[in-house]
């Protein structure tokens, strides 16, 4: 079943506080989770109080887990990689190369303050930048995040592509989404992925869907739908990898 959040009404969303730009930043090279957790929480503290322009931060991890306020240990089949326990919402999901994650730090006391139709808002993001490579991301009533139909698979089967996971703190957004643009997916094997342990439901990329795309590319389409649904940004000079 299609998730009802599609029919909330986004429009409010797209209204930046005090008509300002969003900041739009790409880090390159791969950025240490502990380190980007820091950077968030001081980047959405200094939002609420007025200190600093909203921010959505685009970057890489190392490969790692990292386990939400829902997540259970025993979906952590091998401890494979190291795990991070986490404020965001949701259970556990996989980061890494090839894998983009997005981390929104966006005012809702003054856009909109209603978390539903915010996770809707970045369902909406999602779905939209996908249709730019012509995949038809949908919503589930029962799964978080963004899926595609697998019929090649079986009947009944689909992937996960993109995973939300959200945090909000003095109505500041923090955490985020992250789309499989060509990371490792057997990566994915050692945990039970948000929970979702149904054989009919994995996870997928836009690589493995047959599209070569880069990551430049995804970049570019994340920046057009998340201006159609969230409004204006204002692009900083990519930083350097360190």
């Amino acid at each position: 079943m299609v998730n009802d959040r599609q029919s909330l009404d986004l429009t409010t969303f797209a209204l930046s506080p005090a008509g300002g730009e969003v900041e739009w930043r790409i880090s390159a090279g791969s950025v240490p989770y502990p380190e980007a957790v820091t950077e968030m929480e001081a980047r959405a503290a200094a939002i609420a109080e007025g200190k600093a322009a909203e921010l959505v931060w685009l970057l890489e991890h190392p490969p790692l887990y990292t386990s939400g306020t829902s997540g259970k240990q025993a979906d952590l089949l091998e401890p494979r990689f190291p795990l991070f326990t986490t404020g965001r919402g949701g259970q556990l999901t996989y980061h890494g190369p090839g894998q983009r994650v997005a981390y929104v730090m966006l005012d809702l006391k003054r856009r909109r303050p209603d978390v539903r139709a915010y996770v809707a808002g970045l369902e909406e993001w999602i779905i939209r930048t996908l249709d730019a490579f012509n995949v038809r991301g949908e919503r589930r009533e029962d799964r978080v995040g963004v899926w595609v139909r697998r019929p090649d698979k079986g009947a009944g089967y689909e992937d996960k592509i993109a995973a939300i996971g959200v945090r909000l703190r003095r109505w500041v957004s923090f955490h985020g989404i992250a789309i499989n643009v060509e990371p490792d997916l057997s990566h994915f094997s050692a945990i039970v992925p948000c929970g979702v342990a149904d054989p009919r439901y994995g996870v997928t990329s836009l690589v493995d869907l047959g599209l070569p795309v880069t990551m430049e590319d995804v970049d570019v389409a994340l920046r057009q739908a998340f201006e159609q649904v969230f409004g204006a940004t204002n692009m900083r000079l990519p930083e350097a990898a360190t």
